[in-house]
């Protein structure tokens, strides 16, 4: 009798191990609290009959809350006709948020895959279950700041950018059609900005019944500003004078002008803006924070679907 060696062997993923060094990183978030300031603006624009475009966001009050799943901040931009891609853009952050929050999981970025990803199944269902609705999407761009880390999620076109020492870097890449053919070398960056196909986009929520969700981690530094924005911004204003903006305004003085700019620039589409400035990190002390785990210790609990009505955070 010859035993079988044809078997796959793979190694066993330590659990405990895991949850060990996430927790590590929830106890270190919680004993940081991140001292902010915020501007958006959306605008129909010059063109559109109706704004597609959305933003939201979460800040909870509730400390193990904030210290677990950070704030949530969110832009979409939608599509579809006849209204359609106003309710799309709209359930995809409504969904996102209250799923993230709901999520028993205590990984971010496996909560935020998972959040959009329930953002897409509800928007392919009512696309398929409402003719009217029929090719109904969205693009969405997610940002969540907890402790010093900023979690990033994105399909479709819309962006997050990062000010810092007055460089602006975009920390999103597009899903779309011309940025594809610029990294294959068959456009320049001029030609993709000038093409008529460059708001054709490869990835959206509602689109198909499931979507990849490109999610990735940056460190934050006090005096950082993130810049969530819808195409209606970026296709009018160049990345010079976005950068302009933001390192000579405040969030809600920045928000509002880079919004003139590009109505002022034609306004071709709705066009939709939202800062978050890092202000101040602050820590507070081993000592301090050792006494409140005493008493008060970061509960990785049995999490409630009813989490976001426990939370004092307000939905705007």
């Amino acid at each position: 009798m010859t035993e079988n060696t044809d078997r796959e062997i793979t190694a066993k993923i330590n659990t405990a191990e895991l949850v060990r060094a996430w927790e590590e990183r929830a106890r270190k978030a919680r004993g940081i609290r991140l001292v902010t300031s915020i501007g958006a603006k959306t605008d129909l624009g010059r063109v559109r009959e109706n704004n597609e475009d959305k933003f939201e966001f979460f800040v909870p009050e509730d400390e193990d809350t904030l210290a677990l799943k950070g704030s949530f901040y969110a832009v979409a931009d939608g599509m579809g006709g006849h209204s359609a891609g106003q309710i799309a853009s709209e359930l995809a952050i409504k969904t996102a948020i209250r799923s993230y929050y709901n999520d028993p999981n205590p990984v971010v970025e496996d909560s935020l895959k998972q959040a959009l990803q329930q953002a897409n199944a509800l928007i392919f269902d009512a696309a398929r279950a409402i003719a009217e609705r029929s090719g109904m999407g969205t693009t969405m761009t997610a940002l969540v700041l907890r402790g010093e880390e900023a979690f990033i999620a994105q399909v479709g076109d819309s962006r997050c950018y990062r000010l810092r020492d007055g460089e602006l870097r975009q920390l999103t890449e597009d899903h779309s059609w011309v940025n594809e053919q610029v990294k294959r070398g068959g456009l320049s960056v001029d030609e993709a900005e000038a093409s008529p196909f460059r708001n054709v986009i490869t990835r959206s929520l509602g689109n198909s019944p499931s979507v990849e969700v490109d999610v990735f981690t940056e460190q934050v530094e006090a005096g950082d500003v993130f810049l969530l924005c819808s195409d209606g911004l970026t296709g009018e204003v160049s990345d010079e004078e976005i950068c302009r903006v933001m390192a000579s305004h405040s969030p809600s003085e920045a928000a509002w002008n880079l919004v003139d700019l590009a109505l002022e620039h034609g306004g071709r589409d709705n066009v939709t803006v939202l800062i978050v400035a890092v202000r101040e990190i602050a820590r507070q002390s081993d000592e301090k924070q050792s006494e409140q785990e005493l008493h008060e210790p970061l509960r990785s609990r049995t999490w409630l679907p009813s989490l976001l009505r426990r939370s004092r955070g307000r939905l705007v």
